[in-house]
């Protein structure tokens, strides 16, 4: 099973995408309980919705499944949110903090550091190889790292989640014009926005982002109301929901992209 995949494109731009896949080895899904096999917290369909958005932009896909192992968490197991209900590097539990595992098949601290060897650390490995052969090519690289989640989680968060979510960790990960347009352009569109509100940017994001050495990153986690039918099994793609999302994601992109041939030196 190929764990990692790379479209390589000319763009700046390098999209992001830790959570997309649903790929389980048999010998964990057979540990799985019904919750678990549900495999309800994937972000269904990110990688057909961001599908040729931005003419050359580079796709960093996982294909492994974030019950198998979190791509989007600080490898030592550090806590993103301290004191926020989240989930783990291989979760125990789903959004809704129900147990993923049949009673006594939680994996032990040796098996999750075989995960981290054989799923998180390819995924990670490729992400840098790409951002950094796309500032050797441009100058400056740009993370834009795709997300989407159920928009009503009272596990997670309270009431209901904005349509748009742009994470940079408090300006920290990127350079303010690239901030601001983003959020510009969200404001400006039909769907309700927040910055750094309760999702401000995962590992990856914090992790990479590094204006001053060229290397910046912003996180957009999508409500899935705004691109399912529904927000429930079976997941379906809703097209028209998603046309419409697209052409603001395209703007949104294209302006971060005109940004960053700013930035280059």
């Amino acid at each position: 099973m190929q764990v990692v995949s790379v479209e390589r494109g000319d763009s700046p731009i390098v999209l992001g995408q830790p959570h997309g896949g649903t790929f389980v080895p048999d010998d964990i899904a057979a540990r799985f309980n019904d919750t678990g096999r549900a495999l309800a917290d994937t972000d269904w369909h990110i990688k057909r919705l961001y599908e040729g958005i931005l003419d050359d932009a580079t796709v960093v896909q996982s294909h492994v499944h974030r019950y198998v192992i979190d791509a989007n968490r600080d490898p030592e197991g550090v806590s993103l949110y301290p004191g926020q209900n989240t989930t783990t590097l291989v979760p125990l539990t789903d959004f809704d903090g129900q147990s993923i595992w049949q009673d006594g098949q939680e994996p032990s601290v040796d098996e999750i550091d075989q995960r981290r060897q054989a799923y998180h650390a390819p995924y990670h490995a490729a992400l840098a190889e790409e951002l950094q052969r796309v500032r050797d090519r441009h100058g400056v690289a740009i993370l834009f790292d795709c997300h989407s989640i159920r928009s009503r989680i009272p596990y997670l968060f309270e009431g209901t989640l904005p349509d748009m979510n742009i994470g940079t960790d408090g300006g920290a990960t990127c350079s303010l014009k690239i901030e601001s347009i983003s959020k510009k352009l969200a404001d400006s569109s039909p769907y309700s926005t927040v910055l750094n509100g309760r999702f401000r940017g995962g590992w990856t994001t914090r992790h990479y982002g590094r204006p001053a050495e060229g290397i910046h990153a912003i996180q957009m986690e999508l409500a899935q109301s705004t691109y399912l039918t529904t927000e429930a099994a079976p997941w379906s793609y809703d097209t028209a929901k998603a046309d419409r999302l697209r052409r603001w994601l395209r703007d949104i992109l294209n302006a971060i992209q005109d940004t960053a041939l700013e930035l280059t030196p």
